[in-house]
């Protein structure tokens, strides 16, 4: 046992030197998951605003134009100028939005006859086309309700100066019924103001995490048997598992550190909460190490140089990320793709981030997810650890 110690330790050395003597692959390791996190933590943003916008005011009215200002009020919709043509705005991509007042707008307002505004929308960006419609009904409806609600105040008004004149013979109409007064209170729980970094974060550091863990140990392991290394290692008395958890821990080592830092840097720049226990996001870390650690060494025994490693790990990495909820959440997702996320370490980790991060879960409540994050990492280590034997053997 003894002996074995050792020769751990010795493997483990080795790995940090030849690891962290090659400054690029420290930069890859420290640097670059820091500088991925900030640049796509600002630049993956879904709150939707200042949507370029055309008007096209036909009526030229003080009506017209105050329903226009409400449109561009909350900042939505934004302004780029008025136009005579405002489809051809839209087809050539002057405006992601065009909005149509009709001729005659405010003499249908005051006759009470039916008016309707046209609101043309580029739908290629189908996040932006949906708050630009969203923008629009909501502000048309309040406008909506106000005029209505005017013109229940001004017969009021007239019914009860005709009730106060003693020679007015002319019987009291019957008024109209005001729009009912029901109020809609919505709370939003663990992110009140629908902040995307909060919802973006977790989800960038599992995807960097799952970057620099799975390429690298893929990588250093090709690299070992490319350069022959590996056949000179085991010539001394050496355990093939011995050698693999040699080279495996320093790895490990490095993606606590790094998730560390980015969960750090998340919570810090971009005010990402963290309401649960530190040892739940430790946990739940070390178990996602052990799979992302396995799937490395698992592509490094089917590969037979470092490129066929970098290839074999993005195959990999790109269906984990876009399968594992990171941008649309798997429920969301066809019935197909749903069971192949069930083998999915991504889809887990991200529970676990999103729940102990933000909602204050502990153990108990990501139950399911640890043991299965646990169940995937146990099974793909000992698949690679099988085929990694079998290769030296």
């Amino acid at each position: 046992m003894r002996v074995m110690l050792i020769q751990l330790l010795s493997v483990v050395r080795k790995e940090m030197r030849q690891t962290f003597r090659d400054k690029r692959m420290l930069m890859l390791l420290t640097v670059a998951p820091v500088v991925q996190l900030t640049l796509l933590g600002f630049a993956v943003d879904l709150d939707i605003d200042r949507v370029p916008t055309v008007v096209s005011d036909q009526d030229h009215t003080p009506r017209s134009r105050a329903l226009v200002r409400g449109l561009l009020a909350d900042k939505t919709l934004v302004s780029v100028g008025r136009s005579d043509d405002p489809a051809g705005a839209v087809q050539r991509g002057k405006a992601s939005v065009a909005i149509v007042v009709p001729r005659g707008l405010a003499r249908d307002l005051v006759h009470g006859r039916p008016a309707q505004i046209q609101v043309l929308i580029d739908g290629s960006d189908p996040l932006r086309a949906q708050a630009a419609i969203d923008a629009s009904v909501q502000q048309i409806a309040r406008r909506a309700e106000q005029i209505l609600r005017a013109r229940v105040e001004l017969a009021v008004q007239r019914q009860l100066l005709l009730a106060a004149d003693p020679s007015n013979s002319t019987p009291l109409l019957s008024l109209p019924e005001p729009p009912p007064r029901v109020r809609v209170q919505a709370r939003v729980y663990y992110n009140p103001q629908l902040r995307s970094p909060v919802y973006m974060v977790p989800g960038v550091a599992a995807t960097v995490l799952l970057i620099v863990t799975t390429v690298i140990t893929a990588m250093s392991i090709a690299r070992e048997r490319e350069l022959g290394t590996i056949e000179q290692l085991m010539v001394t008395p050496m355990r093939p598992v011995v050698l693999l958890v040699g080279k495996v821990l320093p790895f490990a080592a490095v993606g606590i550190v790094v998730a560390g830092v980015v969960i750090a840097v998340g919570t810090n720049l971009f005010d990402v909460p963290i309401r649960g226990s530190l040892l739940v996001l430790l946990v739940g870390t070390v178990a996602y190490l052990l799979s992302t650690l396995g799937t490395g060494v698992f592509i490094s025994t089917v590969s037979r140089s470092q490129q066929q490693a970098i290839l074999g790990s993005f195959f990999f990495i790109m269906p984990a990320v876009l399968l594992g909820g990171f941008m649309s959440p798997v429920e969301n997702m066809p019935a197909w793709a749903q069971k192949i996320a069930l083998v999915n370490p991504v889809r887990y980790y991200l529970e676990i981030l999103r729940g102990c991060m933000l909602k204050g879960a502990g153990f108990v409540d990501l139950a399911r997810p640890l043991l299965s994050l646990l169940a995937f990492g146990v099974a793909i280590v000992a698949l690679a650890a099988l085929r990694f034997r079998k290769r030296l053997a």
